[in-house]
């Protein structure tokens, strides 16, 4: 599979239908498949910190979740043939659970927030199976912290045959997690999904169809959350960089 480059983080080149094929083929697999999805934010973090890229790169599948990162391909003559989302990617993955009849776990969010997911889930798609969920805020490894109620968690997974795992954490934790849990997880396919879980219990609205189709979705998230100007400020700086470096995209 082609990979671009994008300040050495190795993403995809992939389109939808591309996209859907590697996801079919995880959940026949006989492994844990990771799932990354890194945007202009993730991969500048990425190109300040040489562990964390290496953490994304090793991904069974690294999607161009941002369009930033569809921008700088083109500036660079190396052009992605889609933005894949996060989002996306997670309810086609809902798509053929139910079409599978698969079992799913939901990690993330505030207290009961995984909990509505579940049920709305459950709701609209009638024949896969929502088999646990649990909020985001709890004891881990991570922390340098030994917790039974990670092990819960996990044991949890495992016992009741989850087959994909949506971990809503944030960047970076939700990666970090991923990839200190990779070999404790007997699932087929986990994923990365930042705030899919808010959007999937109703707690928050993904951006309206006009924005995304304008590839404004950044802006619609910095209008109706003020506080992520920081974050945004990684879009410029990002772009600036690729223009200075003419081998930032390989």
């Amino acid at each position: 599979m082609e990979k671009i480059k994008v300040f050495g983080v190795e993403i995809f080149n992939i389109n939808e239908k591309e996209n859907e094929k590697i996801l079919r083929s995880f959940l026949k697999s006989n492994k844990l498949n990771r799932i990354y999805t890194p945007n202009t934010e993730i991969v500048m973090a990425a190109k300040r910190n040489e562990s964390l890229k290496e953490l994304i790169n090793s991904g069974d599948l690294v999607l161009c979740d941002g369009i930033g990162l569809v921008y700088a391909s083109k500036i660079r003559n190396k052009p992605f043939k889609e933005r894949i989302t996060g989002f996306d990617t997670s309810i086609k993955l809902l798509e053929l659970a139910d079409e599978m009849g698969l079992n799913l776990y939901f990690l993330g969010g505030k207290e009961g927030v995984a909990k509505e997911a579940a049920i709305n889930v459950e709701n609209k798609y009638k024949n896969l199976n929502v088999v646990g969920f649990h909020n985001g805020y709890f004891n881990s490894r991570l922390d340098g912290v030994e917790s039974k109620e990670e092990e819960k968690i996990i044991s949890d997974i495992n016992k009741n045959n989850a087959d994909i795992v949506f971990v809503g954490f944030g960047f970076p934790r939700q990666e970090k997690w991923i990839d200190l849990h990779k070999d404790d997880i007997n699932a087929k396919v986990i994923i990365g999904n930042g705030g899919v879980l808010d959007i999937l219990s109703g707690k928050s609205n993904r951006a309206p169809d006009i924005f995304i189709k304008l590839n404004l979705e950044w802006f619609y998230r910095l209008i109706t959350n003020p506080s992520r100007i920081k974050r945004q400020i990684d879009l410029p700086k990002f772009l600036l960089a690729i223009l200075k470096d003419k081998n930032s995209v390989e």
